[in-house]
């Protein structure tokens, strides 16, 4: 965006800024400006500069790698994940509602802030640390990110990620989850009138020292299928989906990474990161089981498949 700052139209560029942005002179009056730092959030490293480091940290890059190849400070990469982080949150919060959904995957995913629960016990910690919970919600057909909710394993987060998926969802829906106990009351609470719900409970086998020291789960041994509200179908009850969601989220968000140093310091960034991550996926990453289209294409949210400019042009309020 260009902010004429004369009334002439004779103008031309007059080179960049040290951030790379572009300078205009208006040749008539002499008067110089730049482009508009809005959508930045007033930040001036560029959007060419901006839309690389975000394509960067969706493809699995560090902040500290990320911010060495781009050659920016750490502070300015995660001023910048926060920035467009908090702003793709509440476009999805905004824009993916009341999409109908045939068969709904959920689940929960477990990381850490800054310290393990119990080490925050331990050292007596406070605030925004600790283990925490990403619930996520994925349509199985076209593999769209319905919903998310940031938060710890409880009654009360588990009934806040229920809401936001009542709200981006509309019509009578299949819905597949695990054994978390908070569950079924709360689909039952708030989707029990146009949903069918049903559980698939993994069961594991007895955990060796193998599994305990490659810091994994014991082998499955075996599932079960068991029919929680109205009638869904025995088959249909699956949850495979939206893990191999999870297994992208660790791939493709550094900080979700296990056994790493990457882990989130701070609340409030570990959550723009991942809301980065979901917006980037829905709208950018083409899916290869969908022949090229995005998620939200292939849900006829989107018409074509945004570069990372158009995302932080599309999420800023300027």
């Amino acid at each position: 965006m260009i902010v004429a700052v004369c009334e002439h139209k004779n103008r031309r560029t007059n080179g960049r800024t040290k951030a790379g942005n572009v300078r205009y002179r208006c040749v008539d009056c002499g008067k110089s400006w730049t482009l508009s730092t809005k959508t930045l959030g007033g930040m001036r490293i560029g959007l060419d500069r901006a839309a690389k480091i975000i394509s960067l940290l969706c493809e699995g890059m560090s902040v500290r790698a990320t911010s060495r190849l781009m050659g920016s400070n750490t502070r300015t990469v995660l001023d910048l994940l926060v920035i467009v982080g908090e702003r793709c949150e509440k476009y999805m919060l905004e824009n993916i509602q009341g999409v109908f959904v045939g068969d709904t995957q959920i689940d929960e995913i477990w990381q850490f802030v800054l310290a393990k629960n119990a080490t925050t016990k331990q050292r007596n910690m406070v605030g925004g640390c600790g283990d925490s919970y990403c619930f996520t919600a994925i349509d199985r057909e076209t593999k769209l990110l319905v919903a998310w909710h940031m938060g710890r394993r409880t009654q009360q987060h588990t009934e806040q990620f229920i809401a936001k998926l009542d709200a981006a969802t509309s019509g009578h829906f299949h819905i597949s989850s695990d054994g978390w106990r908070s569950y079924p009351s709360e689909i039952k609470k708030y989707l029990g009138h146009r949903c069918d719900h049903g559980v698939m409970q993994k069961i594991y086998g007895r955990n060796t020292y193998e599994d305990q020291r490659r810091y994994s789960p014991a082998r499955i041994i075996g599932s079960a299928r068991t029919p929680m509200h109205g009638t869904p179908y025995q088959e249909q009850i699956c949850t495979s989906h939206v893990e191999r969601m999870n297994g992208s989220i660790r791939c493709f968000c550094k900080r979700m990474a296990r056994l790493t140093y990457c882990f989130s310091k701070k609340w409030n960034n570990h959550r723009a990161a991942l809301a980065m991550f979901f917006c980037h996926y829905n709208y950018c990453r083409k899916h290869r089981t969908l022949k090229g289209l995005t998620p939200a294409m292939a849900h006829g949210i989107a018409t074509h498949v945004w570069t990372v400019r158009e995302l932080i042009d599309n999420v800023a309020v300027v």
